[in-house]
């Protein structure tokens, strides 16, 4: 199992499938809002992210911040485990692909930036 399911599964008090599929709409919902290569090169560099994108499948976010929360809640995931996830998110994928790089990527979704 992938080291971000298991930070993400036992920050967030869920199980690390769950932990995958919310990563990957994390992820999936930066890719649509962002046309930064950032984005692309915090994908790339994350251990485990191509994976998670996948197990979330494709899916329109054109209601913006909140059909990812929708997306989010759907998993059983609350407000705070949301948060718990993608700050673990943040912290692997800094030390994976760069403190500068995923800045970059998530300033660059100026409706995420308050929540990680």
């Amino acid at each position: 199992m992938n080291e971000l399911w298991n930070r993400i599964a036992t920050s967030a008090e869920t199980d690390a499938e769950t932990a995958k599929v919310a990563v990957g709409h994390i992820l999936s919902y930066m890719r649509s809002e962002s046309s930064d290569p950032a984005v692309g090169r915090m994908i790339e560099e994350t251990p485990g992210a191509t994976d998670a994108l996948a197990a979330a499948g494709e899916e329109d976010y054109s209601g913006g911040i909140m059909a990812l929360g929708a997306k989010l809640m759907g998993l059983g995931l609350d407000m705070g485990q949301i948060r718990s996830a993608a700050e673990e998110l943040v912290a692997y994928s800094k030390s994976t692909a760069g403190e500068d790089t995923v800045n970059q990527a998530i300033n660059s979704v100026p409706a995420l930036a308050p929540f990680v």
